[in-house]
């Protein structure tokens, strides 16, 4: 007989009670493997691909893309018997069935702790099997049935309100084949798919703005879009909140002549050492902080309000504040005070690279010691950045701009940059932060002073 499992959403971070259904990667109908990715959801950290720990047939999808799921909730069901004897046409039975299921824990995949439900049909009492020729395939799908994965869209100026979601290759098909995403509406849960693209292009696709608006909260009567408040915007907001009420802040900046930092980078961009490496001003960044950190501990420090201690870190997990089409993340590059300004360079491409992807893990962003935020790279010349909850202090990094500058008594142009430190004064005083904020800038504006710290 068929052998039905009920697949919930399981606890991907410590502590995750809910999760939003982001995109599903199969449909009623296929046949899945051990292992293989199922379901992409967003937690309140990071967008996660789920595994399935059986092999077996899709049967029916419980939730729809774009929902609120508590963690433990059954979000897909599947027979895990499929070349067992054949079942009548019928919506497989729940745990909530009238006819209770026979159910037994299974071993789940590292990593995810729910617990596994398993439903065997059973027979009613004086009805016989279907003959095999009433064998039908399995139920309808209850959500939109297209097996993507989606990324994030890239941003676009919006028209009406609406924004198109579609993968960056799917735009550039798009964009080749001369198709206006503005007129489709995604079938993949609002997601525009390669297949619609191609459909539109066949003259097969009608437009449908309008209803592609109202579904992603915009009111033509107000000229206004609502967007829920969930997943890592959510996050980012309560974090932010925790912190600027938590933690007595303050800001500290300084201007900083980088000329020499930037011929520097010239020089090695030309050597065979750094040939096909990707070494922007924010590697030198994070090699001065980590080199200043030696210096002042304090700055990679942390108050322990609840053991009422400070807690000094021997080593340097290094945030590097990533904005994405999600919101605001933060990974870490560990151990960031033992790698060379090569590592590091390599590390934050690889870093930004699964950031802007959506494929940061909750893990990758957890237990950071001191943040960079590189504001330089939209223009900025400065701010006063939030500390991230569980750190002491954050560097925003401004942009790099052509100034007068004053040197041995003349004016020339230089290349000029500003740099905020925004501090947790519990831990570090106005002493110690001035301290740190100098040594970057020195070690900024000439970078052979590493070889005195």
């Amino acid at each position: 007989m068929p052998e039905y499992k009920q697949f919930p959403l399981s606890d991907t971070a410590e502590g995750l009670t809910e999760a939003d259904i982001l995109a599903w990667h199969v449909k009623p109908g296929d046949t899945v493997t051990v292992n293989q990715i199922v379901v992409e959801i967003e937690t309140a950290k990071a967008a996660v691909e789920l595994p399935i720990p059986w092999a077996g047939v899709v049967t029916e999808l419980h939730v729809e893309p774009g929902q609120t799921v508590e963690v433990g909730t059954p979000i897909l069901t599947m027979d895990v018997d499929p070349g067992g004897a054949a079942a009548p046409v019928a919506a497989p039975v729940t745990a909530a069935a009238p006819e209770a299921p026979a159910e037994e824990e299974m071993k789940p995949l590292v990593g995810y702790g729910s617990k596994a439900v398993v439903t065997k049909r059973r027979e009613r009492k004086g009805s016989a099997p279907a003959p095999a020729a009433a064998v039908a395939a399995p139920p309808p799908p209850s959500v939109p049935a297209a097996p993507v994965a989606p990324v994030p869209a890239v941003a676009e100026k919006p028209r009406g309100g609406y924004v198109p979601l579609a993968k960056p290759p799917v735009r550039k098909l798009a964009k080749d084949l001369g198709v206006d995403l503005h007129a489709l509406s995604g079938t993949a849960g609002g997601v525009i798919t390669r297949e619609d693209v191609e459909r539109a292009a066949n003259g097969s696709t009608p437009a449908v703005t309008q209803p592609s608006t109202v579904d992603a909260g915009y009111d033509p009567a107000t000229r206004e879009r609502r967007v829920p408040i969930k997943g890592v915007r959510k996050a980012t907001a309560n974090a932010m909140v925790q912190s600027a009420f938590t933690a007595p802040h303050v800001t500290e900046f300084l201007t900083v002549d980088v000329t020499p930092m930037m011929e520097l980078r010239e020089k090695l961009k030309k050597s065979r050492e750094f040939a096909g490496t990707k070494l922007t001003p924010l590697a030198f960044a994070a090699k001065a902080v980590c080199l200043a950190a030696r210096r002042t501990p304090d700055v990679n420090a942390v108050w322990d309000e609840a053991a009422q201690e400070i807690v000094y870190k021997d080593y340097v997990h290094l945030g590097i504040a990533a904005a994405t089409p999600r919101g605001l993340v933060v990974p870490k590059i560990r151990d960031a005070d033992s790698l060379s300004l090569k590592e590091l360079a390599l590390a934050l491409t690889d870093l930004t690279d699964v950031a802007r992807e959506g494929k940061t893990t909750p893990a990758a962003m957890a237990n950071g010691t001191i943040t960079i935020t590189n504001v330089g790279v939209f223009g900025v010349d400065t701010g006063t950045p939030i500390i991230n909850p569980g750190e002491s202090a954050i560097l925003a990094v401004g942009a790099i701009r052509d100034t007068p500058w004053v040197v041995d008594g003349e004016i020339v142009v230089r290349k000029v940059m500003q740099l905020s430190l925004s501090f947790d004064h519990r831990v570090i005083d106005g002493q110690q932060g001035s301290e740190f904020l100098a040594d970057v800038g020195a070690l900024l504006a000439d970078p052979a002073v590493a070889i005195t710290y």
